[in-house]
């Protein structure tokens, strides 16, 4: 991810200590770097990483009120008239300085990440690929499990026109007719017992993803920090207290438009009455939109700022499994015989060159990677066949809606010729 990327910014004074005066600019927030810039000379003032940072604090005194003070290192800064609101920026600066915590655990964990082997980093990214692999097989299974309900619907519906069909046959018969008992007789001696079944898939349904947010709802002074929690049936907004804000299903969101890869706003519209939209910024967001643009992908509008996210993710669904297969053996291929070429000098990139002359990997390693791309690989292809067995229950289902609709519209002629 891009870490110049700006997540947000607002107009506020900084105290400028050597000058003993207060200057006007704007405070703006980046994944792992705070900035003010002033506004009369451009110049940058302030600059420093999250990590730095000992202590958020909301403070005032005689002379300053509704000010924010960091406190970075041994130094203290101090801003002020921060708009829209100082309890706005708090809560966002507040979010994404103990992410970045939790996330790096401070230099130390930084330095200690330059001195990892080759191998802990692919077992990591290795590691990230299996998590989002997981998370779309409970996504289309779920899909799976509403496709066979819709089946099971049809397959009741096309039972019950089989009825009526007999029945409209019997009205149509003249009152002469010796077989009319018979055609009473048949549907009720051959209908079978439908037992009432109740679906507990949402007791069942499982939680795909949750992340800590900011939610802001209809105005930018409304923002308290909450979670978002990601099912195969929907996702759900609730505060810090765990209790729930609001929870979209999948039918009820319209749209979802990403401002920034941490930027998110949700929306459902209405006839007659205001929309329920919920805007949500988090530290963790570029974990979940890969999530969103699947399952919503006809509803999902990626913005300017957010259209570098998006990446190459625009490979046909079907070739998922090989897609994955091939990526993750090339890669430790390149890896464990550096000197052996993956696929050919042409398809290889520089990076891939120098890391198949400079890096090795232990046997220990190679050996756990081996054993999480076997996962991988079965993870994808089990994806893969899933993906297939959808598109053939969907040309099914198309298929028995048409011949529901004639054969409704049939029996409809057939009512109005009886009335």
């Amino acid at each position: 991810m891009n870490e110049d990327i700006r997540i947000h910014s607002w107009p506020c004074s900084y105290y400028l200590d050597t000058s003993k005066q207060w200057v006007s600019g704007r405070l703006s927030l980046t994944p792992v770097v705070i900035k003010f810039t002033a506004d009369k000379t451009g110049e940058l003032l302030v600059s420093f990483h999250l990590s730095s940072i000992s202590e958020i604090k909301k403070e005032s005194s005689n002379l300053i009120f509704s000010s924010l003070t960091i406190l970075e290192k041994n130094t203290k800064h101090w801003f002020s008239s921060l708009r829209p609101s100082r309890n706005v920026v708090f809560n966002i600066l507040e979010h994404f300085w103990r992410e970045q915590l939790l996330s790096s655990q401070g230099a130390g964990a930084e330095a200690a990440a330059l001195q990892s082997t080759k191998g802990k980093e692919l077992t990591g990214l290795l590691t990230g690929s299996q998590k989002r692999l997981e998370d779309t097989a409970k996504v289309l299974h779920y899909q799976g499990e509403q496709f066979d309900n819709i089946m099971k619907g049809l397959n009741k519906i096309e039972g019950d026109m089989d009825v009526a069909d007999r029945l409209l046959t019997e009205l149509e018969s003249p009152s002469w007719w010796p077989f009319s008992s018979k055609l009473w007789k048949a549907p009720l001696e051959t209908k079978p017992k439908e037992t009432a079944t109740v679906s507990d898939s949402k007791n069942q349904e499982g939680i795909i993803i949750r992340i800590p947010v900011i939610i802001t709802h209809r105005t930018d002074a409304n923002v308290k920090p909450g979670k978002l929690t990601l099912f195969a049936s929907g996702l759900e907004i609730s505060d810090c207290n765990s209790q729930v804000v609001h929870r979209f299903e999948s039918k009820d969101v319209d749209d979802i438009r990403v401002h920034t890869p941490y930027e998110i706003s949700v929306r459902q519209r209405f006839i007659g009455k205001p929309d329920t939209s919920y805007r949500l910024l988090s530290a963790k967001m570029p974990e979940v939109i890969p999530i969103l643009e699947m399952q919503f992908s006809k509803k999902i509008q990626f913005l300017e700022d957010a259209l570098g996210f998006v990446g190459a993710r625009n490979s046909p669904q079907v070739d998922l499994g090989t897609s994955i297969w091939q990526a993750a053996t090339g890669l430790l291929g390149g890896v464990v015989q550096p000197s052996s070429p993956v696929g050919g000098k042409e398809g290889m990139d520089n990076d891939q060159v120098q890391l198949q002359k400079h890096e090795k990997i232990s046997q220990e390693e190679a050996k756990e990677l081996k054993q999480m791309l076997k996962k991988l690989k079965g993870l994808a292809l089990e994806t893969e066949a899933e993906l297939e067995r959808q598109d053939e229950a969907l040309d099914s289902i198309t298929t028995s809606v048409d011949r529901a609709t004639l054969n409704i519209d049939k029996q409809n002629r057939r009512i109005k010729k009886l009335t």
